[in-house]
């Protein structure tokens, strides 16, 4: 059981970067965790951490150690779950922080919701990238990959994204035949809010392009926003395909510089890799990866 412990604590210290921050998850003084792993290290005969006044950090040692305590771990709780609630329905607050594509997203949570009556649903919607493990989320939705060793990820679907107009802004202000020739059109931007940086359209001569001075009308941070000024025929916009395919079935859009583009994107939920998978997260992401691309 002491073992145990020594694992518990370590694990708990490795992910937060922190005995004071482990500590507090576990219930114990920062001074219990550091003694904990301090035998641990004494058993194992490795340091398993650099430790400074200000900060923690992993040994190359303690890296390979960290990922054969969670697998240990991790087969404990599936152990104790299998035994004791293994049937249990999908219930209790789920904490999810998603990307601002309600578009996409807004029907499928519904859905959700209708099928799971008994999970509440706290979502909070941003582009900003959060810490999933320090702000104490179940899972994050976020466009490309992770290199957070410390979650696990599942990808939901792929999207790409497309330059569009409006047919009376092209028969007004012609249609660009090449990407040189944007720099004689209005552009709709998309603007990141946690950096404020422009999101790069999907042309390889985008950073010329850019350098040049594009004409803008509009920066802003949500699709939605773009979609309705490219359809009220303002300026060329660069849209997630799911986000432009109904306005592009309709007429209500057209697509521009098709033949340039060049840009592949996946959407991925990722959750704490040291955190089992409970009834509620399990069936929100089997539902997810089900449902957001169904008709892709």
């Amino acid at each position: 059981m002491d073992n145990l412990a020594g694992f518990t604590a370590f694990v708990q210290a490795a992910e937060m970067r922190s005995f004071v921050a482990a500590g507090r998850v576990l219930g114990i003084s920062a001074s219990a965790v550091g003694k904990s792993i301090a035998r641990l290290e004494a058993r194992l005969g490795v340091r398993l951490f650099h430790r400074s006044t200000r900060s923690i950090a992993l040994t190359s040692e303690g890296t390979v150690f960290l990922e054969r305590c969670r697998r240990i771990l991790g087969e404990i709780e599936a152990a104790e779950r299998e035994l004791s609630n293994s049937k249990s329905a999908p219930q209790g607050r789920l904490r999810v922080s998603l990307p601002l594509v309600g578009s996409l997203l807004n029907p499928v949570l519904a859905a959700f919701a209708r099928a799971y009556p008994q999970v509440e649903l706290d979502l909070d919607f941003s582009d900003r990238r959060v810490d999933v493990i320090e702000e104490g989320y179940d899972a994050v939705v976020r466009a490309g990959e992770s290199a957070d060793s410390r979650l696990m990820s599942r990808q939901l679907g792929q999207f790409q994204l497309q330059l569009v107009a409006a047919p009376a802004y092209l028969a007004q202000h012609g249609t660009p035949l090449l990407p040189a020739d944007l720099v004689q059109h209005t552009c709709l931007l998309y603007k990141f809010p946690s950096s404020g940086k422009v999101e790069a359209w999907p042309l390889p001569e985008w950073p010329a392009l850019q350098a040049a001075g594009l004409p803008a009308l509009l920066n802003c941070n949500n699709v939605e926003t773009l979609l309705h000024f490219a359809e009220s025929g303002l300026g060329i916009a660069a849209l997630p395909d799911f986000a432009v395919r109904a306005a592009l079935a309709a007429g209500r859009l057209h697509p521009v510089l098709d033949a340039h583009r060049q840009h592949a994107g996946a959407f991925r939920i990722l959750w704490p890799s040291s955190r089992h998978l409970t009834p509620k997260l399990r069936a929100f992401i089997d539902f997810l990866a089900i449902h957001v691309f169904a008709e892709s």
